[in-house]
């Protein structure tokens, strides 16, 4: 790798507000804001607006869509399509 032309790789605290989560990995991200970690020290934080903690994949309350329903209901409002044209 050349030197000088990479991006600082360090310690970076992401944190979801609307889960109270914050985990703290390595990151190239920048930010002005910085937090006190658990072990003592202090790192830059970057506030994001879903993570693992609130995404509804990963909490379980994902919907479960009925597609073998919406497939009836759009031949329903449009038709079967035409085939073989």
């Amino acid at each position: 790798m050349k030197p000088g032309i990479h991006p600082a790789y360090r310690p970076v605290v992401f944190r979801d507000r609307a889960a109270d989560f914050a985990f703290l990995t390595r990151s190239t991200a920048t930010s002005d804001t910085t937090v006190e970690w658990e072990d003592g020290n202090t790192y830059p934080v970057i506030d994001v607006e879903v993570s693992s903690a609130s995404h509804p994949f990963y909490t379980g309350t994902q919907r479960v869509l009925d597609t073998a329903g919406r497939v009836e209901r759009f031949e329903r409002r449009y038709g079967r399509g035409r085939r073989g044209r």
